[in-house]
């Protein structure tokens, strides 16, 4: 971050698939973060590690199994004595990139571009990345560390 202006260091992601069981899946995530904040502790300190609310559903296994890859995330930032540092609301993310809390997926991720600077042809490899990078990018905004004007 260099003036108030955000940069994109690494976008990465971890999938897991359906022949795989939960415990597996898990474990994959736990191993993926460890190794993840391991490689950006060792390019410099962590400022936040940040985590979308989750609202609630009427699928009684989705929570679960997003609540399951939490405590994955976790075990694997706990490695290194790293905490989830606050946590902020799908609504809030889309207000503050997209400007508008009923904004689609691709709305946030064009917001996104916008504010880390990209071309508007940048495309992230999955979903999972542009969101993960608009969740960081609505905390710095609420934080006031970043402006939440887009480049034009």
């Amino acid at each position: 971050m260099r003036n108030r202006r955000p940069r994109l260091l690494t976008a990465t992601h971890v999938k897991t698939g359906t022949d795989e069981n939960y415990a597996q899946r898990y474990e994959a995530i736990e191993a993926f973060t460890t190794l993840f904040i391991r490689e950006q502790l060792r390019a410099g300190p962590v400022r936040a590690v940040v985590r979308e609310s989750f609202p609630p559903s009427r699928n009684p296994r989705l929570p679960q199994t997003i609540y399951g890859a939490w405590a994955a995330v976790d075990r694997g930032l706990h490695k290194y004595g790293v905490d989830v540092a606050d946590v902020i609301s799908p609504t809030d993310v889309k207000k503050r990139v997209a400007g508008s809390g009923k904004a689609e997926k691709a709305d946030v991720a064009e917001g996104v571009r916008k504010l880390l600077g990209l071309p508007e042809d940048y495309r992230f490899a999955t979903d999972d990345e542009s969101d993960a990078a608009a969740v960081a990018l609505a905390w710095l905004i609420g934080q006031d560390i970043i402006d939440g004007k887009v480049a034009e």
